[in-house]
């Protein structure tokens, strides 16, 4: 067995690995695997270590730890205007001297970076709404990104609201008016034959995730053609502030093919492509080149797909997965958190095990991508407690704007195909005569229509359980399906219900305070994509997908189940996270997908994992020689 050396000395057996071992040992490790040449560097090498002459330094750009720092060969007002470095009035003045910007900031140097937080929180929750928040922070993110994580790090619970659902839906709307900087990389039709040179334009070298939405199915609000941004750019803020994954590595893409919206089209501040959208092998000849120019440039990125409308989703989807390392987050990320928030409504009302989810009878109303991956999610779920898989089918019902999915429908999408199954229920059925007649324990909707979830529809499940578990998705507020307020008075407070957006505690008239249940997909991506990365998977398994929701359900404590809460307090996310991230390494070394060369040992990645979570403070910047 083959000793290796940490950066102090101390040297460890690769397979001897005391019970909680330091992540400089497991870097030592890695490093030496990446010096034997058998992989690419993983995330942590790669981006935290320089091999000068076999001497591994620390060149973290902007961790936390001792003696990691900044290289830049900016200057002056470069600095400055630079995100990722600029640190306001909190330069020391050996650094304003170093690099030339002493006289171009008031003289002040007293200020830190907890000081300017609380100064900006202070500002933040004195303005009237939410938009001017998130304008606000926008803003913020575009002149000092280490200051807007710290922010958001310590103040999650808060602002996560503000900087994604639900008002991330407003920005969207409004994205051409609050324009003031661009960020990202946006693709349209009009550059094809050009898109692999435009990938070079991008600043950062190692970008190793980026969010993409052609703007066609914005949350609730259909399509908002080039304002759909705004997206991307809220997910990838998550990613930062949640999983650690530190800012220059990630990259909002836009891919403009036009826009169906006919306000868009006529509006004189649109700043997308004015023209309809294409359609068929033109869409994904543009999407193709714009996708190959990614993988040109950063060989091994994580795309995560967002935001593309029911025409385009699983078709987007089916011809990638199997290719390059991607997923959905609309298809398989929403999957992925439902099914973790059914095992734990189940595990509130006394189902302990995860394998009773086979014995649930579920409608889920809405079957277009959501509703799709949702179904797919549990069936796969089912079928790994060990139902088998056509059995698992019949427990789930499909309803979409024509009724109930049943086997006499004679037009559907070849992705509903495997839920049309024979049953008590006919084709057609409405949602109300659905309920009433499967009685189903589980209701879910991802339809974007307000108020599907009616007061007879809510009391038929209150008729038939006593602890019904109802979960209306569509984001943002105004698109749910029943509000948390009507769901809870139409079950005395019995239901279990999670929604896509955040609801403030219902007060109930016994003097009870009912806390309400985020079903978000901000718990399972930054987990899936943080593991997906540390793996240096080759693609994204069901497997990864499965593991995110089984840790992120084994995650909540019991306190918080016997208060019907089945998701982790946000103020615990990342350390949910970083155990999320563990668990899918894990599934992707049981798929054979994983590229670095860890041990099956969860200590070990848990390390790994720690070491790569990027904290935002102020690093020494000194100039790049």
């Amino acid at each position: 067995m083959s000793p290796v050396c940490d950066d102090l000395g101390v040297f460890a057996n690769v397979t001897g690995v005391e019970a909680r071992p330091s992540p400089a040992l497991v870097m030592a490790m890695m490093r030496r695997v990446v010096r034997m040449g058998r992989v690419r560097a993983p995330v942590a090498c790669r981006s935290h270590y320089t091999n000068t002459k076999d001497d591994w330094v620390e060149t973290t750009r902007g961790h936390s730890r001792p003696g990691v720092l900044n290289k830049t060969a900016k200057t002056g007002m470069a600095v400055l205007n630079d995100p990722l470095l600029n640190k306001g009035l909190a330069f020391p003045m050996h650094e304003r001297d170093r690099l030339g910007i002493r006289g171009l900031l008031p003289p002040t140097v007293d200020e830190n970076l907890e000081k300017q937080k609380n100064r900006l929180m202070k500002r933040i929750r004195a303005l009237p709404n939410n938009l001017l928040r998130f304008a606000t922070l926008n803003s913020l993110q575009d002149r000092n990104e280490v200051l807007f994580y710290r922010i958001l790090c310590d103040n999650l619970k808060e602002l996560a609201p503000v900087i994604y659902t639900p008002t991330v839906g407003l920005g969207a709307l409004n994205y051409g008016e609050l324009f003031r900087r661009p960020r990202g990389l946006f693709f349209s039709a009009n550059d094809r034959g050009a898109m692999i040179s435009m990938a070079y334009n991008w600043p950062r070298e190692d970008v190793q995730i980026a969010v993409i939405t052609d703007g066609s199915r914005i949350l609730g609000l259909g399509d908002l053609g080039v304002n759909g941004m705004a997206i991307p750019i809220g997910k990838l803020s998550l990613y930062c502030a949640i999983a650690g994954i530190h800012p220059s590595r990630t990259l909002p893409v836009f891919l403009d093919v036009g826009t169906d919206n006919k306000e868009l089209l006529t509006r004189a501040g649109y700043l997308g492509i004015k023209q309809k959208r294409l359609r068929g092998d033109e869409y994904f000849a543009v999407l193709d080149e714009c996708i190959q120019a990614l993988k040109n440039r950063w060989p091994h990125i994580l795309l995560q797909f967002e935001d593309f409308n029911n025409e385009n989703a699983i078709p987007v989807l089916q011809r990638y997965r199997d290719e390059i390392l991607c997923f959905n987050d609309d298809i398989q990320g929403t999957g992925a958190v439902c099914v973790a928030g059914v095992i734990g409504a189940l595990r509130s009302i006394g189902h302990n095990s995860p394998s009773a989810l086979c014995d649930q009878r579920i409608v889920i109303a809405g079957a277009g991508t959501a509703g799709i991956g949702i179904a797919e999610s549990l069936a796969f779920a089912m079928e790994s407690f060990g139902l088998s898989y056509d059995k698992a089918l019949r427990n789930l019902t499909l309803v979409d704007q024509y009724g109930a999915l049943g086997a006499g429908r004679q037009q559907y999408a070849s992705a509903q195909g495997p839920f049309l199954h024979d049953g008590p229920i006919a084709d057609g059925a409405s949602l109300l005569d659905t309920v009433r007649t499967l009685k189903p324990h589980i209701l879910i909707g991802v339809t974007g229509i307000s108020g599907l979830f009616s007061e007879d529809v809510v009391r038929e499940m209150s008729k038939h359980h006593e602890r019904p578990i109802i979960f209306p998705l569509s984001n943002p507020t105004a698109n749910t399906e029943c509000t948390a307020p009507d769901a809870l008075a139409w079950t005395n407070g019995t239901a279990i219900y999670a929604s896509g957006s955040p609801f403030d505690p219902v007060a109930m008239p016994d003097g009870r305070v009912v806390e309400v249940n985020q079903a978000n997909n901000m718990y399972t991506f930054p987990g899936l994509g943080l593991g997906a990365l540390i793996a240096n998977a080759k693609l994204v398994t069901r497997g990864m997908l499965l593991a995110a929701s089984l840790e992120l359900a084994e995650q909540v404590p019991q306190e918080r189940l016997d208060r019907g809460l089945i998701f982790p307090d946000l103020d615990t996310i990342r350390g949910v996270t970083q155990s999320i991230a563990v668990k899918v390494v894990r599934a992707a070394q049981d798929d054979q997908v994983a590229r670095t060369p860890l041990p099956e040992d969860d200590d070990v990645i848990r390390a790994v994992v720690e070491h790569e979570s990027w904290d935002p403070h102020y690093a020494a910047i000194v100039p790049q020689t």
